[in-house]
């Protein structure tokens, strides 16, 4: 069974890494204002050391970062489907797969099912749910940053630099900023908080935990 987890975590892995190759691989600059390629990039190393920990009976990556990067692929997920959809042109193919079902569709779910069926629970403060978020005000901050210092920059084709309409400064203005990232927020808390509960509610270990 050890095996059979290790490789579906490097399998994560693959997927979050391979769908985001534009941007550490090609080194495409902008694509790293997506927060998609944010969050998948760092599943895709924390489960390289996950899955490396598990064929190995290693070390393997604190709860607290693993419940983050849950938290943060889950929501890249829900976003991608209710808020974005997935109908974009603008992907690669990997091994035949588009990049765009790579890390919305595969990557979200994978992360799930390892949460749900191979961690240890109970391991969680209640802490996390608050400081879980303290990432997001950070991307919020990088992404204005960023548009005030290069404006034309991209990752959109004519040229603005806004990743999401959401956080497009130009077009809301401030105040309707405001209001839109105070409302990701509390949807950010009230996911935090699920993934919490649940992982109170589940039994420290399933039939299928791997601890180490």
């Amino acid at each position: 069974m050890r095996f059979v987890v290790g490789i579906y975590r490097l399998l994560i892995a693959f997927f979050c890494l391979g769908g985001t190759f534009e941007a550490w691989l090609l080194g495409i600059g902008n694509k790293w204002v997506y927060f998609t390629f944010q969050t998948n990039i760092a599943l895709g190393l924390v489960m390289l050391w996950a899955g490396a920990a598990t064929l190995l009976k290693g070390i393997q990556p604190p709860a607290w970062l693993k419940g983050c990067l849950t938290l943060y692929i889950v929501i890249t997920g829900l976003v991608a489907i209710l808020v974005l959809g997935l109908n974009s042109t603008d992907y690669k193919l990997v091994l035949g797969i588009r990049t765009t079902w790579m890390i919305h569709v595969i990557s979200p779910i994978m992360a799930t099912v390892d949460f749900l069926l191979f961690d240890p629970h109970r391991r969680f403060h209640w802490h996390n749910v608050l400081t879980w978020l303290i990432y997001f005000p950070f991307y919020v901050a990088f992404v204005l940053i960023r548009a005030a210092i290069w404006p034309h920059s991209g990752p959109q084709q004519d040229g603005n630099p806004y990743p999401y309409a959401f956080l497009d400064l130009g077009q809301l203005g401030w105040a309707q900023l405001m209001v839109n990232l105070a409302q990701y927020l509390v949807v950010f808390f009230a996911l935090s908080l699920v993934i919490f509960l649940i992982d109170r509610i589940l039994p420290a270990k399933t039939p299928l935990t791997i601890d180490r």
